[in-house]
C-alpha cells in the first residue's frame, strides 16, 4: 500500500500532466512534469524534522525503483525535485488506484450524449461540455462524481417537464426514489438552468418551473371581482388583498376587471403599500410559475381589451422579469414607472451597479429599455421599486 507521501508526490505529478497539452496531444515538444519537494513538503529540509526527511526520501526511493518517477539527490541525500516518468504513467494510475482523466472524460461524454437531445437547455449545456473536454478545460458542475453529474442532468430534464405545482421532496422521491438527493444537487441544477436557460433571476428558477417547498398563493386586490364555485366577491369593497392557493385555481369561474388596467407588482412591500384603487393589482413575487401565469391568462381571456402593466425594480432583474412575463403569458405587458423619468425623480434613493448588473444591463441595452439602461450604465445607478410610491 502506498504511503501518504508517495500519493502526494505522484498525484501532484499526474495533476500537472492532466492539465498539459501533452495530455491532449496538442504539444509539439516533449514536456517534463516536475515538482519541487519543498513546495509539497515545506519542512522537508528542516533538520528538526528528520522523521519527515526520512519518510519523504523513502517515498521517493520507492517510486523511483518502480520507475514511476525520476529523482536525483545531492551528496547529503536531499532531493530538490522529482519528475514523472511518462512511460510509466499507466502504472502510476494503477499504483494509486486512480481513474485516468481520459477514462473519466469518456464516461462523461457517454452521459452527455444520452441527455443532449432531451431539451434545448441540456442541448446547449452538453455541447458546451463536450467542447470543454476537447480543449481539456474544467467541466461545469462536475466534481469527479459521475453519479451526481448524471443526477443533475436527470433533474434538469425532469424539471422542464413539470406541468403543475410540485413539492421539492415529492419531486426528489419521484425522480430519485430518495427525498434528499435533489436537495444535495439543487444549487448546481439552479446554476445550470440559469446559465443555459432563460430565467430572470437565479434564486427563483425552481419556483418558475413549478418546484416549490410550500404551496403557492396568488395575492390580488383592487378594481375587480372574482367568482369561485358560483360565489362572487367584489374586491373593490375590501380594504386589503385576497389570496387563493394553487389548488383553488381550477374553481375560478370568472374574474371581471372594473378598473382601467391590471398591474402586476414584483415586490410584496410595494404590493401592500400601493393605493391604485382604479387598477386590479396582482403580486408577482419576483417569479411567475404556472399558477400565476394561468391566473393572468384567465384574466386576459375573460377581459379582452384590458391594459396590462408590470411594476418592478429599475434594474436588470426587473427588466428581465418583465420580458420573461410577456413571453411566458403571451400578454403584452407595458412597463409601469420603470422609465428614465422615474429613475431621475427618485435619484436620491438609487444604488450603485455591481459588475453583474453591468453585464446583464449591457445585454439588454439595445432593447425596449435602451434609454434608461444607457443612463444607468453612464451614471452607475439602479433603483428598487420600494423607493417609488404609487398612487
Amino acid at each position: 500500500m502506498s504511503s501518504q507521501y508517495e500519493r502526494t508526490i505522484l498525484n501532484k505529478l499526474l495533476d500537472k500532466y492532466e492539465r498539459s497539452k501533452s495530455f491532449t496531444g496538442d504539444n509539439q515538444v516533449n514536456q517534463k512534469f516536475s515538482v519541487k519537494l519543498l513546495a509539497l513538503f515545506p519542512q522537508y529540509t528542516n533538520h528538526a524534522n528528520y522523521e519527515l526527511f526520512q519518510a519523504v526520501n523513502e517515498a521517493i526511493d520507492i517510486l523511483a525503483r518502480k520507475k514511476l518517477i525520476f529523482a536525483k539527490g545531492n551528496s547529503a541525500g536531499v532531493c530538490s525535485e522529482v519528475s514523472l516518468n511518462l512511460a510509466g504513467s499507466e502504472a502510476a494510475y494503477k499504483y494509486l488506484n486512480r481513474v485516468p482523466k481520459k477514462a473519466i472524460h469518456n464516461s462523461v461524454r457517454q452521459i452527455l450524449a444520452a441527455y443532449q437531445d432531451k431539451n434545448a437547455i441540456l442541448n446547449r449545456f452538453c455541447r458546451a461540455q463536450t467542447a470543454r473536454i476537447l480543449t481539456n478545460k474544467t467541466l461545469q458542475f462536475f466534481s469527479d462524481d459521475l453519479r451526481e453529474f448524471e443526477n443533475i442532468l436527470i433533474a434538469v430534464d425532469a424539471l422542464l417537464r413539470i406541468e403543475s405545482e410540485t413539492f421539492v421532496r415529492d419531486f426528489s422521491v419521484r425522480i430519485f426514489k430518495d427525498s434528499k438527493i435533489f436537495d444535495r444537487i439543487s444549487s448546481k441544477v439552479e446554476n445550470l438552468l440559469f446559465e443555459y436557460g432563460d430565467f430572470p433571476e437565479k434564486n427563483q428558477v425552481l419556483e418558475n418551473l413549478n418546484l416549490v417547498k410550500n404551496p403557492t398563493y396568488v395575492n390580488f386586490k383592487g378594481a375587480g371581482s372574482i367568482e369561485i364555485s358560483g360565489q362572487k366577491l367584489d374586491l373593490s369593497k375590501l380594504r386589503s388583498d385576497l389570496a387563493i392557493s394553487s389548488a383553488l385555481l381550477p374553481d375560478i369561474d370568472k374574474i371581471q376587471i372594473s378598473g382601467r388596467a391590471v398591474i402586476t407588482i414584483e415586490n410584496l412591500t410595494s404590493f401592500h403599500t400601493t393605493g391604485c384603487s382604479d387598477m386590479f393589482v396582482i403580486y408577482l413575487g419576483g417569479f411567475h410559475n404556472s399558477v400565476r401565469r394561468e391566473f393572468i391568462q384567465k384574466i386576459a381571456q375573460q377581459n379582452p381589451g384590458v391594459t396590462f402593466y408590470h411594476f418592478g425594480d429599475i434594474d436588470a432583474g426587473g427588466f428581465y422579469i418583465l420580458e420573461h412575463l410577456k413571453r411566458q403569458t403571451g400578454v403584452e405587458f407595458q412597463p409601469y414607472k420603470m422609465d428614465l423619468e422615474t429613475l431621475r425623480q427618485y435619484q436620491d434613493y438609487a444604488k450603485k451597479l455591481t459588475d453583474n448588473d453591468r453585464d446583464r444591463l449591457t445585454k439588454l441595452r439595445d432593447g425596449q429599455f435602451k434609454t434608461v439602461i444607457s443612463y444607468m450604465l453612464e451614471n452607475d445607478c439602479k433603483l428598487e421599486q420600494e423607493a417609488i410610491r404609487l398612487k
